[in-house]
């Protein structure tokens, strides 16, 4: 009787690999598209579409000019920041963190979206190197009113 041997280490890291190559498609598959309109000469911008792909998300951009989205969309002048998406039925202006995104996609709240108005320092594509994130919120809005969805300093929720 010949003895199991154990796979190799090469064999156990391929299907690691496998693995979670396909629990990245199946999260993908389960999340809507994000439809970004951004300026053309916006890296930061790019930096959150790249937050929300890490976080599972397929996203396409469009470039071009963001405020006639914004209008069309009722995005509040006050909310207002440098890109502008459509997740869903529901719209995400700014730096919105990809877990309030999935957040409110599982709540359904009855909204038009989120907005994290500005660009604060530290919230997801506004990393600044050696500068310590700002804590910020994310805003529930629509036609009936708006309030604070979560709180965040950089990417991490706070209490």
């Amino acid at each position: 009787m010949k003895a199991d041997r154990m796979p190799s280490r090469r064999t156990m890291l391929m299907g690691l690999a496998v693995g979670l190559a396909m629990e990245r498609q199946a999260l993908a598959a389960a999340l809507p598209e994000v439809a970004v309109t951004k300026d053309p000469s916006c890296g930061c911008c790019e930096k959150w579409v790249a937050h929300l792909r890490e976080a599972g998300f397929t996203v396409t951009v469009t470039e071009g000019p963001v405020n006639p989205v914004k209008a069309r969309l009722g995005v509040p002048r006050d909310l207002a920041s440098c890109h502008t998406a459509l997740v869903g039925r529901y719209v995400v202006e700014g730096h919105v963190p990809a877990g309030a995104i999935k957040r409110l996609l599982a709540e359904k709240p009855k909204a038009t979206g989120l907005a994290v108005p500005g660009m604060p320092v530290g919230s997801p594509g506004m990393e600044v190197d050696g500068v310590e994130p700002e804590a910020y919120e994310v805003v529930l809005f629509g036609p009936e009113g708006r309030s604070a969805f979560a709180r965040y300093r950089g990417d991490k929720a706070q209490s």
